[in-house]
């Protein structure tokens, strides 16, 4: 079995229909060139700086978190409707809620949750597979809710030898007394600039790389608004530099709130919007 590619035409509706059937989806040519060389210029600077050293033996993986913080061209990948709207479509689901004798129905909002670039070096072995709703203790019941949608951006080619992601399709269809195998996982294999999106509950790791240059790739995800972020992003982007980031991605990044009261803020005595102390 192969991953699903669409290309960067496809509605929503294919890109979630995708999803639901096999727990992830490529698209080709997700960002254009000028936005991948944007991040290549802004991101890989501050990567080498962090990389461990491959020959102490610590590790051959690179990563670089905070992205939000670096560079406004990740910007354009959280705002494209291929994977912001899938997400909302995947995450944002209403529910009935009671207040006395009243009900009425509310929908969680959604926030981001990591944000890293990755760079896997020449050398490194495969990372055990895993879901990343483990962060949460997450349970999969038969048709249960989602908690995140993730994308994996190509900054490099992505291949089976140089450690394309692997994924295993429509795991995120199992309950939790089954666990993955290697020989069930598939490399992601697309062209820099495209994306593999995949929900949390979807079985993956980075892969293999036999190669002598290493694989680059940009993930973020978007989880649901209740759940605690993964990377801190109140420490990592504090209020002072959050203040001049735009104001769609302060609030994607948790200066805002879930209804229906979650993420309040008390100022002078009144519980307002956590986005109030971003505003003037």
């Amino acid at each position: 079995m192969k991953l699903t590619t669409l290309g960067p035409t496809a509605t929503v509706d294919e890109v979630v229909a995708v999803i639901d059937r096999d727990g992830g989806v490529i698209i080709r040519d997700f960002i254009d060139s000028a936005t991948l060389s944007g991040l290549l210029e802004d991101l890989q600077p501050k990567l080498a700086s962090n990389l461990e050293d491959p020959t102490t033996g610590r590790g051959k993986t690179g990563r670089l978190g905070g992205i939000f913080k670096h560079t406004r061209y990740a910007d354009t990948i959280v705002r494209n409707p291929l994977y912001r709207e899938a997400a909302e479509r995947i995450l944002c689901k209403p529910i009935t809620l009671w207040f006395g004798d009243d009900s009425f129905e509310a929908a969680p909002t959604i926030q981001i949750g990591v944000t890293q670039l990755i760079a896997i070096h020449p050398g490194e072995g495969a990372q055990p597979l895993h879901r990343d709703d483990i962060v949460w203790h997450w349970r999969h019941p038969e048709g249960g809710p989602q908690a995140r949608v993730q994308i994996m951006v190509a900054i490099s080619d992505f291949t089976a030898e140089n450690g394309g992601t692997l994924v295993v399709p429509q795991s995120h269809l199992w309950g939790d007394d089954r666990g993955p195998s290697t020989d069930q996982a598939i490399p992601t294999e697309m062209a820099a600039g495209s994306a593999l999106i995949f929900i949390g509950s979807t079985f993956h790791g980075g892969g293999t790389n036999t190669t002598d240059k290493p694989r680059l790739g940009l993930t973020m995800s978007l989880d649901l608004g209740y759940l605690r972020q993964e990377e801190n992003q109140y420490l990592t982007i504090p209020v002072d530099e959050a203040r001049a980031l735009p104001e769609d991605i302060q609030r994607l990044l948790g200066y805002d709130g879930c209804p229906p009261g979650l993420g309040y803020v008390e100022i002078n005595g009144t519980m307002t919007n956590a986005h109030v102390l971003l505003e003037g």
